[in-house]
């Protein structure tokens, strides 16, 4: 996920009142589409809770003006840890029927343990717990600044598995002058070590964003995002999985993409869907 470094924006995402797992297919057998959005630390609690309550009631419209029918997209919502559990009471608070009560809540991160002496860490069963459904993992930045390696991750990811979420793992390549085939290759790698040990019937999300894009002026171009997201979908770790790996590129949008939700204009970031 990436943005403009020095503007304000979201990455967020979503409130739903069961921790069961999302069914990724739709009626017709199709990938269901996924799109949401992560505040990072953008914002102040109030700007967190203002952003939800506008997002809940512009998808508080009947569900066939919006053309986001039930069979069609999920939509997510993760917020910092602190405005959690009343970003899910926001959107547990929508009409009954309406678009915005199927808005799904996610964390940006977790331990990898459920219960013991792990001071400040976050733990997956009491997110599961309180209404979350996704968990962002393994982020650039989390890899960077916190040292996180794919196989810390991947621990994360079988937590957060264990505990009937689905993981949101971050994957992308550091360089670009391998081109698509170097940066498939690269993906690969780290999708190998993140789900070892992860059934094949488990739903996975994989967040797709080369490195060398995050806070760049512009995402990577669209054919180079295809192309490498195509090679993943060909690669057999993740055909073997049927319909239960789905992939969104998670990059930057710029002042207006998405609009001024919650007051204030900056950056918005959040997952184009790649179905």
């Amino acid at each position: 996920m990436s943005g403009n470094p020095t503007s304000p924006g979201p990455e967020a995402t979503a409130a739903a009142a069961s921790t069961a797992p999302v069914d990724s297919s739709n009626k017709r057998g199709r990938r269901r589409r996924l799109i949401g959005v992560s505040t990072k630390m953008y914002f102040s609690a109030s700007r967190t809770e203002a952003f939800t309550r506008s997002v809940v009631e512009l998808l508080s419209s009947p569900t066939d003006t919006l053309t986001l029918g039930d069979d069609d997209v999920d939509i997510f919502i993760i917020p910092d840890f602190v405005t959690l559990t009343s970003v899910i009471s926001i959107i547990r608070s929508a009409p009954e029927g309406s678009v915005a009560r199927r808005i799904k809540v996610g964390a940006q991160d977790c331990y990898s343990e459920d219960f013991g002496a792990y001071t400040g860490e976050v733990s997956p069963a009491v997110l599961a717990e309180v209404g979350v459904e996704f968990v962002e993992l393994g982020h650039a930045e989390r890899k960077r600044l916190f040292a996180e390696s794919d196989g810390r991750v991947g621990e994360k990811v079988r937590g957060v598995v264990r505990n009937g979420m689905v993981p949101v793992i971050c994957v992308g390549e550091m360089r670009k002058d391998g081109g698509v085939e170097g940066a498939v290759g690269e993906v690969v790698r780290q999708v190998e070590v993140v789900l070892k040990g992860v059934g094949e019937g488990e739903e996975v999300v994989l967040a797709y964003e080369p490195v060398w894009a995050i806070g760049g002026r512009e995402p990577a171009g669209e054919e180079y995002v295809e192309g490498v997201v195509r090679g993943l979908r060909e690669w057999e770790g993740v055909k073997g999985r049927g319909g239960r790996v789905r992939v969104i590129y998670w990059g930057g949008g710029g002042k207006g993409v998405v609009g001024e939700v919650g007051g204030g204009g900056g950056w918005v970031v959040f997952g184009e869907v790649w179905a």
